[in-house]
């Protein structure tokens, strides 16, 4: 007994690890667009690597008892095991060598002998452990896959939305210019546009004249770019350039660890000289309904059935962007992919 209560400390000691590297790069992997945004609490204010991913840790656990009701004792989790450590091992000494030459700045020859030397051990354990992939090896490969899976549909879907988008943009001055001759009334106050187009007229802009024929006297329009580094510095936090009179466009960059804040981006767009008044904004996002394109020349179907579902289910782009919720303004329209 006393063995017993030893090893179960143990694992749970160690499940804690598991759990919480789970959490972190779950957020890291939406930061960088390749997951579906998730509902994430922060469970201390001091430390922000201490959150909480509600629906992970619910199939952590379901897969986790799955895992022990299949295999029935610890014995025949010994060829699953050998598959994942070995082949976890192998991917990191190839991780290593990526950050020897892009990181570090070895040359070729120096990060390709340290390399070298992890990676003839590791394949080897792996080439040893293939033959146990029929004696329960396939199960860790089998979710490996499942997750890339649904990472991958994610990451596909998202780009053909982004190019969908692309198709159909409006330059500034001629979007100006039809507002002019078409009289659509200008109202006080700022309208604050989110958008993932890199130029021209924000689609979420020309929707909004079509439906409410109306126009704010400023206009923001903003894109956010999540970067491949953990943090940003505050010179390099969002650029602006103002296209048109009262008319700005700026791009924000945070790192996968960092948390957007828009309002609190806008604060700092008054130091380089935009002239909106942060106190009177309203913020329009767009809310994107995926369905089939009739020509076919889209997403397989069922690649596009998967995103449809996880963009439903994904969370308020609001929530993600921490925008205060009587302000916002959500405009909905379908996209063919």
């Amino acid at each position: 007994m006393p063995l017993i209560v030893l090893a179960t400390v143990a694992t749970i000691i160690a499940s804690q690890s598991i759990i919480t590297g789970a959490f972190s790069m779950t957020r890291q992997a939406i930061q960088l667009g390749w997951l579906p945004r998730l509902q994430i609490k922060q469970t201390s204010s001091e430390g922000y690597g201490q959150i909480y991913v509600g629906m992970v840790n619910w199939l952590l656990m379901i897969v986790t008892l799955g895992l022990t009701i299949g295999f029935g004792k610890s014995d025949n989790l010994a060829s699953a095991y050998g598959i994942a450590v070995s082949l976890t091992m192998l991917m990191t000494s190839a991780l290593l060598f990526i950050a020897m030459r892009e990181v570090w700045g070895w040359s070729l020859i120096a990060a390709g002998g340290v390399a070298a030397c992890f990676l003839v051990i590791d394949s080897a354990f792996f080439l040893a452990n293939l033959t146990k992939v029929a004696e329960g090896g396939y199960v860790p490969l089998l979710l490996a896959a499942s997750v890339y899976g649904i990472m991958w549909i994610w990451h596909r879907g998202a780009a053909a939305v982004f190019n969908r988008l692309h198709e159909t943009l409006i330059p500034i001055p001629d979007f100006l210019s039809r507002i002019a001759e078409k009289e659509v009334p200008r109202v006080p106050g700022t309208a604050v546009f989110l958008t993932r187009t890199e130029r021209d007229t924000p689609p979420v802009m020309i929707w909004h004249v079509k439906h409410n024929r109306a126009l704010h006297e400023h206009l923001f329009v903003l894109r956010v770019q999540i970067l491949s580094v953990p943090w940003v510095t505050a010179e390099k936090r969002i650029s602006l350039a103002e296209v048109a009179p009262n008319f700005w466009r700026a791009e924000a960059c945070f790192g996968f660890m960092e948390r957007p804040n828009i309002p609190e981006l806008l604060l700092a767009s008054k130091s380089l000289g935009c002239g909106i008044d942060v106190g009177d904004v309203t913020y329009y996002v767009g809310h994107e309904t995926v369905i089939r394109r009739e020509q076919g020349d889209g997403l397989p179907a069922w690649q596009e059935r998967i995103f449809a579902v996880m963009e439903r289910n994904a969370i308020h782009v609001s929530d993600f962007f921490s925008l205060p919720t009587d302000q916002v303004v959500e405009i909905g329209r379908q996209v063919a992919i």
